[in-house]
């Protein structure tokens, strides 16, 4: 059976196979026909800036009205807000059309279920079975406006619980890049009506310039900002608001793990770091293990993807996961990634600390770490691959236990990924290079 679904959604080059139209409406179609649902059944769809976003939604939306269920649109909006309200409002379940931190050109399609989760790989394989499956033909709907609600009122007013004390921090100076994304509208928001002294960059979205050359993948700009202005604190999100890199008032950039070592110290000395544990993908650096390690707080590994942190949460009834790229879950608030509620902890932490992040990033160290990519033609097993399973097996006793290789493909783009941590940067980068010169040669 043909896969739609990679390890965050559906993801592609907007217009072209996946998201071409005729797929989007058999989507929009399958996605009724597998929810547990009484009666018309409702959904939610918002959307980041993209161009192609409008027609994606009016294509979902005619699929889904085919099945006979009702649709709603809160708009432009950021990930964990369509979460958040499909479960509050009572949906039965939320689509977001976004492709995260991928350039305008590209598009994809997230849903979740009416507790606000991300479909899990059963219900997806079942979507993909109906979307493929040959059956006659359905009667699709001519295209018609979506209603449009208000999503965002009530999602700032979740989002400042988050920070229900701002304290000695009010008034002080905080800088936003919003990647030209879905949280251009709702950040800079939330953080004036608790009382900071808000500048946004990365707010001026125009349908192509969502990422370009701003946001979570391109904190520079924002960390000569924070460090030659005086800001206490910067915040760089995604295209769809799912994550942040933070910055402190040096400039330095603060990455997930970083993030996740302050947090999960200060729930813990708090009483409220449930299990005494963390969930952690395999790309969280080594270093974050063993500082977490030291104050008896457990690292529980899973995949890349925050639905597999999230998964790992729910099974253990755990308070705290995320990812290096700074998808962090708090899941007394929320059981997916929320860059705008992880930038208010962290000031939550700062506020109740009363220290700077700065001194609270200064925490971890991390071991030297390199991740290169190579695009690749196919995704073969790796280990039937004898020049590239051989290549790896070299570096792993170079290693020699005082460090650690990771390669995996990429769920969402044709890439081959190799991470490697260790001890000395410049050998590390060469054993990188090394594999990557091999993959080429057998997998472009």
């Amino acid at each position: 059976m043909t896969r739609l679904f990679g390890t965050d959604g559906v993801r592609g080059t907007a217009g072209e196979p996946p998201l071409d139209e005729a797929t989007i409406l058999r989507l929009g179609a399958a996605l009724v026909r597998v929810l547990p649902h009484e009666g018309r059944g409702r959904l939610l769809v918002g959307r980041d800036t993209r161009e192609s976003g409008a027609w994606l939604e009016q294509a979902i939306a005619r699929g889904v009205r085919a099945m006979g269920s009702d649709i709603q649109s809160v708009g432009v909006i950021p990930t964990p807000a369509v979460a958040y309200l499909t479960r509050t409002l009572g949906f039965d379940a939320g689509i977001v059309i976004s492709a995260s931190h991928n350039p305008y050109r590209d598009n994809g399609i997230k849903i979740f279920s009416g507790r606000g989760e991300k479909f899990d790989a059963p219900l997806e394989r079942e979507i993909e079975r109906w979307v493929f499956e040959p059956v006659s033909s359905i009667d699709w709907p001519q295209p018609m406006p979506v209603e449009t609600i208000d999503g965002v009122a009530p999602y700032i007013e979740h989002a400042r619980q988050v920070l229900p004390d701002v304290g000695s921090l009010r008034g002080a100076k905080i800088a936003l890049d919003c990647a030209n994304g879905a949280t251009v509208a709702v950040a800079p928001r939330v953080f004036e009506a608790l009382g900071f002294e808000v500048t946004a960059t990365g707010d001026a979205p125009d349908g192509r310039n969502i990422n370009l050359g701003c946001g979570s993948t391109h904190p520079e700009r924002l960390s000569a900002l924070v460090a030659d202005n005086g800001y206490v604190m910067g915040a760089a999100f995604d295209g769809d608001g799912d994550r942040a890199i933070l910055v402190d008032a040096t400039g330095r950039i603060v990455d997930g793990d970083a993030i996740i070592l302050l947090c999960a110290r200060h729930l813990q000395r708090q009483g409220r770091l449930r299990g005494n544990a963390i969930v952690a993908t395999v790309m969280s650096n080594i270093g974050l293990e063993l500082a977490l390690r030291d104050d008896g707080i457990d690292v529980v590994r899973c995949a890349v993807g925050d639905k597999f942190v999230c998964e790992d949460l729910l099974a253990r009834g755990l308070s705290l996961g995320g990812e290096q790229s700074g998808h962090i879950i708090l899941s007394d608030f929320l059981f997916t990634g929320d860059g705008i509620a992880t930038a208010l902890f962290v000031l939550r932490v700062m506020a109740e600390s009363g220290r700077s992040l700065a001194d609270l990033a200064a925490q971890f160290r991390g071991y030297p770490q390199t991740l290169v990519n190579v695009r690749v033609g196919t995704k073969r097993d790796l280990q039937a691959v004898p020049a590239v399973s051989a290549i790896m097996a070299d570096v792993e006793r170079r290693l020699a236990g005082r460090g650690r290789l990771l390669v995996r493909y990429s769920g969402t783009e044709p890439l081959l990924r190799i991470m490697i941590e260790g001890e000395d940067q410049s050998q590390i980068q060469a054993w990188a290079e090394e594999i990557a010169t091999t993959a080429r040669g057998h997998l472009s």
